[in-house]
């Protein structure tokens, strides 16, 4: 029983210099000859894992800690990572997140406790906003398999849908009154609805380059509604 003992003791000896071995010291090298992480609160020392719940807070002296920067946006949000996000709840994980962490309640804490409320809540803003619409949800979903479409590139889309999205420029550029305007944006709507269900089922089936393919033209969708958004402000 005391070999098994003495044994360990001296391959935590040949890892930490005499004077410096303590209780956390031990226990933190511990883990990590287990293979995993051990990190500590920036505020008491004390060891933050195993992290329960979201892990924002130590649980010993309950100061917010910084970001994860290795924390995805589906993580974050508490939402698989997939293409379809159930929307109702990416809202309800948002406002429960904020509940937690947005600078207000920060107001009277330590200034590095706003600085990292400051990050947080830019961190899940920005989550939301991504998953919230399929377009930013599929661009992010394709970045985190390698994939990605950079801007301005019209990623050789065929002849027949550029003429397509001309016409439609074109159409809206000549429109003068509101029924012409909403027969377009009607067009456009359907458009995207069809696309995304395709990406959809795209990214089902893990074929990246069909997905890529696909948001390329969402995109260029995405931007004749906004030309219809600017049309309809009135000068």
């Amino acid at each position: 029983m005391w070999g098994g003992r003495t044994g360990a003791l001296l391959r935590v000896w040949r890892l930490w210099p005499t004077g410096i071995l303590g209780r956390r010291s031990i226990s933190c090298n511990a883990a990590s000859l287990a293979g995993s992480n051990c990190p500590q609160c920036w505020n008491c020392g004390g060891q933050r894992g195993p992290i329960r719940g979201d892990g924002f807070f130590c649980p010993q002296c309950r100061a917010l800690q910084p970001p994860d920067p290795t924390r995805d946006h589906f993580s974050l949000m508490d939402c698989n990572r997939s293409f379809r996000v159930d929307t109702v709840k990416l809202q309800h994980r948002y406002q429960q997140l904020q509940r937690l962490v947005h600078p207000d309640f920060f107001s009277k804490r330590s200034q590095t406790e706003k600085d990292f409320s400051e990050k947080h809540s830019t961190l899940v803003n920005d989550a939301y906003k991504t998953l919230l619409a399929p377009l930013s949800r599929g661009l992010y979903l394709l970045k985190l398999h390698g994939v990605e479409i950079p801007e301005g590139t019209d990623y050789e889309m065929d002849r027949q849908f550029l003429m397509e999205i001309m016409d439609i420029n074109e159409k809206l550029a000549e429109a003068q009154n509101e029924a012409a305007m909403k027969e377009i944006e009607s067009t456009v709507r359907a458009k995207q609805e069809e696309l995304t269900d395709n990406v959809s089922r795209a990214f089902e089936q893990d074929d990246f380059e069909k997905a890529k393919e696909i948001l390329t033209k969402m995109r260029y969708f995405s931007n004749v509604e906004e030309k219809i958004k600017l049309k309809k402000i009135p000068l």
